[in-house]
């Protein structure tokens, strides 16, 4: 499973942009703070109120003494001190009035920062959240991704892996398959075999009671050709090849049915011969059927085997017993054939 990066911001890169949109909000503030003294109204010092009393030279009377210009001059000196102190009083509250002003802007002003400051420190707080949250949620999408990932390439592994198991196992069941298919065939081949060896046994058995038999038979017939005499034995030669016209007429007819109930196996091929011992009854029953000589090959011998058996019973062989018994006991009481694939014969 490959590994993925995730890019994280540094912290100057997560806090730059909150600390800019501080940096930027205290210059507002200030450019605030700089427009409202600009604009502040400014209050010029009082000047001092002065009194004069315009006199007419012209209009003065050449009779005026020196006593009236005194008494006037007393007069105006008695005034001054009075309209100085109002002007002063009046100055003074000009004054209070313009540092009164001045210290409500500077309160106003103060006031004003400090807000921009909060409103600055709440800024900066939240955009330090903000950018706290984004890397949070960027960090967890990219933790769900991870794993998202992870268990995608977990599911992949697991599928890959019992795909493997999956396959590991059809190739045991084939091999376990094959391999009982092979025991299978063996154990035919081994039964078939000794089953042809038992069955051979006890034809050779059979054919050595029978051939005991013959020659008894024969031992009786020359006694018999020999009390007889030539005639007899004339007669007997005439019989005999009467017989044997009739046992091959009688021998191309099991050949015949035989023939019609075989099936070729696949293994069969030109070249092989199997050779039977076939035992029937008067009636033409066929008792039982052997293996004297195999072909090599079990099936090629077992469908052979079968064929015979399936014939089971060949009614024209009665009537030779019947008429012919001599030729049925001699050739046809233990018949052996051979059989080829390439031409059906025996």
């Amino acid at each position: 499973m490959s590994t993925r990066y995730q890019y994280r911001p540094a912290a100057s890169e997560r806090y730059s942009s909150p600390l800019l949109k501080a940096v930027g909000l205290h210059l507002l503030v200030a450019i605030l703070l700089f427009a409202s003294f600009s604009s502040a109204p400014e209050f010029e010092p009082a000047k001092p109120i002065v009194q004069a009393t315009l006199v007419q030279l012209d209009s003065m009377s050449p009779s005026t003494t020196p006593t009236d210009q005194k008494i006037a001059g007393e007069a105006q000196q008695s005034r001054s001190p009075r309209a100085d102190e109002e002007a002063l009083e009046k100055q003074r509250e000009q004054q209070q009035a313009a540092e009164a002003a001045r210290a409500e802007q500077a309160e106003q002003a103060r006031q004003a920062q400090a807000e921009a400051q909060r409103k600055a420190a709440e800024a900066e707080r939240q955009a330090e959240a903000e950018a706290e949250q984004k890397a949070a949620d960027a960090a967890a999408a990219a933790e769900r991704r991870q794993a998202e990932e992870a268990r995608k390439a977990a599911e992949a592994q697991a599928a890959r892996e019992r795909a493997a198991a999956e396959a590991e196992r059809k190739k045991a069941e084939e091999e376990a398959r094959r391999k009982a298919q092979e025991e299978a065939r063996r154990k035919a081949a081994e039964e078939a075999e000794r089953k042809a060896a038992q069955e051979a046994e006890r034809r050779r058995e059979q054919e050595r009671v029978a051939r005991e038999q013959r020659e008894r038979e024969a031992a009786k017939a020359s006694a018999l050709n020999d009390l007889l005499g030539e005639q007899i034995e004339h007669q007997q030669a005439q019989a005999d090849r009467s017989g044997d016209q009739v046992a091959a007429s009688y021998n191309d007819l099991v050949r015949r049915y035989i023939s019609e109930q075989w099936r070729a196996p696949p293994t069969a091929v030109n070249g092989m011969k199997v050779v039977l011992r076939i035992g029937m009854l008067p009636t033409g029953q066929i008792t039982d059927v052997s293996v004297t000589q195999s072909s090599g090959d079990a099936a090629f011998d077992q469908s052979a085997v079968q064929a015979v058996r399936n014939v089971g019973r060949i009614p024209e062989l009665q009537k030779l017993s019947s008429e012919h018994p001599a030729v049925f006991e001699r050739d046809f009481r233990s018949l052996e054939m051979g059989f080829k694939p390439e031409d059906l014969s025996f």
